[in-house]
């Protein structure tokens, strides 16, 4: 079997891909692929918007981060990360969009990209743009604390929702602000402290660039 995900290494998108592989136990090649430098002709033929992760599986090639996601979950053995019961399987894809449409900017491009990565790249910080992102994101929590099961998000077994939504608190909560807002909402907060201990997330974890690395933008699609 020839499995390989292409992608960026600092992509929180990138990582739901490797949190759904890791939750699964399966086993693949990585080829790095930064969208904010020059694309390579050969990854544009598979993703002609240039965006990450891809995956190629024996020749069948699937990028969209919840097709891929989706894929790996129906294809390969293991424990089912997707609900059978249909309203818990549409509560993990309401919760999907939410942080899709609603979070991923403002915390993760917002607050984690000006507050963390690119202090940590030596990159200007736009304060006004933390602000704007922490505001964003009080509604966005606030809509998860509303939402969330126990003892995870979207019933008492893990799914894709958790790790979709893990990844981007991930990122969050490394900007003081970010965890001091998860910790105002104390369904959230034991859901994530369960949830980051979990192996999947200590052998996904992308660290932070050095002071001389990384893009403006951290994270696509």
């Amino acid at each position: 079997m020839s499995l390989v995900l292409h992608g960026y290494h600092y992509s929180v998108y990138n990582r739901i891909a490797r949190l759904t592989l890791a939750e699964k136990g399966v086993a693949y090649d990585r080829v790095e692929v930064n969208p904010f430098a020059d694309i390579p002709a050969e990854y544009l033929a598979l993703h002609p918007f240039g965006r990450v992760p891809t995956l190629v599986h024996d020749g069948f090639v699937l990028y969209e981060t919840g097709a891929i996601t989706r894929y790996v979950d129906r294809t390969f053995a293991g424990r089912a990360l997707q609900p059978g019961a249909p309203r818990a399987l549409a509560r993990m894809d309401q919760l999907i969009g939410i942080i899709d449409s609603y979070g991923y900017w403002p915390m993760v491009r917002q607050v984690f990209s000006h507050r963390v990565f690119r202090s940590a790249a030596g990159r200007p910080v736009d304060e006004a743009e933390i602000a704007q992102g922490l505001a964003g994101a009080a509604k966005v929590l606030a809509a998860l604390e509303a939402l969330a099961s126990e003892p995870f998000l979207a019933g008492p077994e893990l799914s894709l929702a958790d790790l979709h939504v893990g990844a981007m608190i991930a990122y969050f909560t490394l900007a003081p602000e970010g965890a001091a807002m998860l910790a105002k909402h104390p369904q959230l907060a034991a859901w994530w402290a369960k949830l980051s201990r979990r192996a999947s997330f200590a052998t996904t974890d992308p660290g932070l660039p050095p002071s001389d690395h990384g893009p403006d933008r951290v994270t696509n699609a």
